[in-house]
């Protein structure tokens, strides 16, 4: 790692290859255009410490269920570069950037993520919520893995209702943040949340609720199409005064821009769950019914909304697309532009910034499948042996057969190298150089 620039009390840095890896990264890519597997194990075998080999491989157990094997690989890919670490470079100042343009840093950008989604579904939502602002530090107004759509789920999860609310209280004036819908509906619920821990004095009880009902009346009037799919996310038959108005029937759904569906869908899909309680349900239904009635009442704030979903939402930008990949939510996946989905998604660097910055020139990653849809291909890059369905030839049952043994042979061969090579301190130096010389393959 090497500081480019120190301005404004921000110092910016970047990861940089050596000629070694450089070479090791070729190889890589020529591995991942091979769309076989087994060459990947075959490349860590002689350098164990190359970070995109790692990930490309943790993501390929991953999806064999080999879940352990997978977070392995990954705190290895973060071991490497935390020994790159320059000895300015801080998690915790918060003064830290790394450009996401540049692919150097990418991968450290993609192991935190990956690391972070492990914690989550290990049950540890509060350390998963400081990873989340980990990378949210790194290049805060860019945002190139859009972990605002994010970091309100993780710090409802972890119960850590008073740094939402402060977040979004500071950075609702740049940043318009009850213009997402995560938010929208987030902020109230950590509201009403806050308004029902009994260790806190009265009046603020009563200043939490009144916020609560207020934002989540807000959030309503402005995304009418998110009350439904919630309500049947979470088993809700609605009364009938609800479902058949047409604030909320499914005219509201149907007429939501693709972007906003895009968003409503992504935070249905990662939160609903929040929703189930029973008081929540209680306190939602009372404000639907005030929101019905100011409908009814002509209240010109609908309208206005309305005008707002027209303008705002008309194209969702490529950081949103990124992060609806990397999350793999089925719904919000099924909602990506055609454009998003007729491109290649490599696992290693999915959609990569249009306006990348090159440090050395690499192989063109050209793929011989060149069809298909987004997850379709990202799957591909991971496992070659994965078809659609009505891609797979006439004599499939010997065809099916090889490629189980073939992937059960890859996850062997894994086990296998990840049983047998030790990693080496990467700070001590080797005997026959001088003290500072060490190099790390």
């Amino acid at each position: 790692m090497r500081l480019l620039e120190s301005k404004k009390g921000l110092s910016c840095f970047v990861f940089e290859h050596s000629e070694e890896y450089q070479q090791t990264q070729h190889k890589f890519l020529a591995a991942v255009e091979s769309m076989e597997p087994n060459n990947i194990v075959v490349l860590l075998q002689t350098s164990p410490y190359h970070v995109d080999s790692l990930l490309q491989l943790s993501d390929a157990c991953r999806f064999q269920d080999d879940q352990e094997m997978a977070r392995d690989l990954v705190e290895r890919a973060l071991y490497s570069m935390e020994c790159a670490f320059h000895p300015l470079f801080s998690l915790t100042s918060g003064a830290c950037r790394l450009d996401y343009r540049r692919p150097e840093n990418r991968s450290f950008y993609l192991a935190l993520y990956k690391q972070m989604s492990f914690l989550e579904k290990r049950g540890c939502p509060r350390t998963a919520l400081e990873y989340c602002k980990l990378i949210l530090s790194l290049e805060p107004d860019e945002d190139p893995l859009c972990m605002l759509l994010l970091v309100d789920h993780l710090a409802l999860r972890a119960r850590n209702y008073e740094y939402l609310i402060r977040l979004f209280q500071e950075w609702e004036a740049h940043r318009n943040l009850s213009q997402l819908p995560n938010f929208a509906f987030s902020v109230p619920l950590a509201y009403f949340l806050l308004s029902q821990q009994a260790d806190l004095p009265e009046q603020e009880l009563s200043s939490a609720r009144e916020k609560a009902s207020f934002l989540v009346r807000q959030a309503l009037t402005m995304f009418p199409g998110v009350l439904m799919p919630l309500l049947e996310y979470c088993s809700v038959r609605p009364d009938a005064a609800v479902a058949n108005h047409r604030f909320f029937g499914p005219d509201a759904e149907i007429s939501q821009p693709p972007a906003l569906s895009q968003l409503v869908s992504l935070y249905l899909g990662r939160s609903h769950f929040l929703w189930k309680e029973p008081a929540i349900m209680s306190w939602l239904e009372e404000n639907v019914r005030e929101v019905l009635q100011a409908v009814d009442a002509g209240d010109p704030a609908v309208e206005e909304c309305e005008n707002r979903r027209k303008v705002l939402y008309q194209r969702a930008p490529r950081n949103i697309h990124r992060h609806v990949v990397l999350s793999e939510i089925k719904e919000a996946v099924a909602a990506l532009p055609p454009d998003v989905t007729a491109q290649s998604v490599m696992g290693f660097d999915p959609l990569p910034p249009v306006d990348s910055i090159s440090s050395y020139t690499r192989p063109e990653r050209l793929s011989p499948v060149s069809h298909g849809n987004t997850i379709a291909l990202f799957f591909r890059s991971l496992l070659p042996s994965y078809t659609m369905e009505g891609e797979r030839p006439e004599d499939g049952g010997a065809e099916g057969l090889d490629r189980s043994q073939g992937l059960n042979r890859l996850m062997l061969a894994v086990r296998d190298m990840m049983a047998t090579f030790h990693f080496h301190d990467l700070e001590a130096p080797h005997e026959d150089r001088a003290e500072g010389d060490g190099e790390w393959d």
